[in-house]
């Protein structure tokens, strides 16, 4: 028979009369599976964990130097007097992106945008917890990068450059480019980011096979095409590019306020609708290559052995023996 005690903690003990005296009993939980399930799910525990904590501290950081560098280096690119300097800029963010990327890859995760910290939630490589903190860091350390990028830029510069900041409309010296046309490019430069990079990064497999400097070269060059892309196919000064990364937007927009504003809205929808329909694309891409014998299906050997079938009167039947699916061909 069971005796129960009173329950001193979250748990009710059991103490069973056939178990010695000096037995501890048996603990039962009460039912809070919803709760603790949910909890659980969302990754509640990570806050109290001091590595996410330091992870995330990364993340500003690295967000904020990768701010100031990046932005540095592109009105570098544009100021120089290059024939083209828009053409350096996709150089630039090829090698700074690399660089950043090989350095926080291991120590975060490499995200520095809330584009890759989403479509991480959406794969299950990271917990909606950690995402909220990442993303309140990336915006934090943009801001910071902007702070500092503001206080020793040159102001006739960070005039005519918006701040290096994520613009549709222009500076009202630009016309810029539609609201819909800057919708579009930052979703499709978003997804081709995306579809080469995180395909990649995420596949487990070939991320060992290839070893970590090539993933980061193959994610930075997707980033690096999307930009040249973007500032090429529309003809518009006054268009800075895809972003890419909204917190990089949301950090010139609050310090240098003005154009920024305008349109803001699409540097953060466009990157996120690209991630749910890539997300929806990766689940249903194939787990495995495309698997062949060599010469099984070449269009001339079957050709040749049609023609000699026809030729040299061949029986063909459904097999050896009766039942046996397919069709075999037996040339005489």
């Amino acid at each position: 028979m069971l005796r129960e005690h009173k329950p001193i903690h979250p748990c009710t003990w059991i103490q069973l009369k056939q178990l010695p005296m000096s037995s501890k009993g048996i603990c039962v939980v009460p039912n809070n599976s919803f709760r603790r399930n949910f909890l659980a799910s969302i990754g509640a525990h990570e806050f109290f964990k001091p590595q996410m904590w330091k992870a995330a501290l990364t993340e500003l950081v690295a967000t904020a130097t990768l701010m100031f560098t990046l932005t540095t280096s592109i009105i570098a690119c544009l100021e120089s007097h290059e024939v083209d300097p828009k053409l350096l800029v996709p150089f630039a963010v090829f090698i700074i992106a690399f660089l950043f990327l090989i350095v926080t890859v291991p120590l975060t995760g490499g995200h520095m945008s809330p584009v890759f910290t989403f479509i991480a939630t959406l794969k299950g490589v990271v917990t909606l917890t950690r995402a909220l903190i990442y993303v309140l860091a990336q915006c934090i350390g943009s801001i910071l990068g902007f702070f500092i990028l503001n206080c020793v830029m040159e102001p006739k510069l960070v005039e005519t450059y918006s701040l290096g900041g994520c613009s549709v409309h222009g500076n009202g010296v630009n016309s810029g480019i539609k609201v819909q046309n800057a919708l579009l490019l930052e979703f499709t430069c978003t997804f081709v980011v995306l579809f080469v990079g995180v395909t990649l990064a995420f596949d487990k497999k070939r991320s060992k096979d290839l070893g970590l400097p090539m993933v980061c070269l193959v994610v930075a060059g997707a980033m690096a095409l999307a930009v040249f892309v973007s500032i090429t196919v529309t003809g518009q000064a006054g268009y800075a590019g895809v972003g890419l990364n909204p917190a990089r937007c949301l950090g010139a927009a609050l310090l240098h306020e003005g154009s920024l504003w305008k349109g803001h809205w699409v540097f953060w929808f466009g990157p996120l609708l690209a991630c749910t329909i890539y997300y929806a694309l990766s689940i249903n891409l194939p787990k495995e290559g495309l698997v062949w014998v060599d010469g099984e299906y070449d269009v001339f050997k079957l050709t040749i052995g049609s023609w000699r079938t026809a030729y040299d009167d061949t029986v063909i039947s459904n097999g050896p023996e009766e039942g046996n699916p397919g069709f075999q061909v037996q040339v005489s």
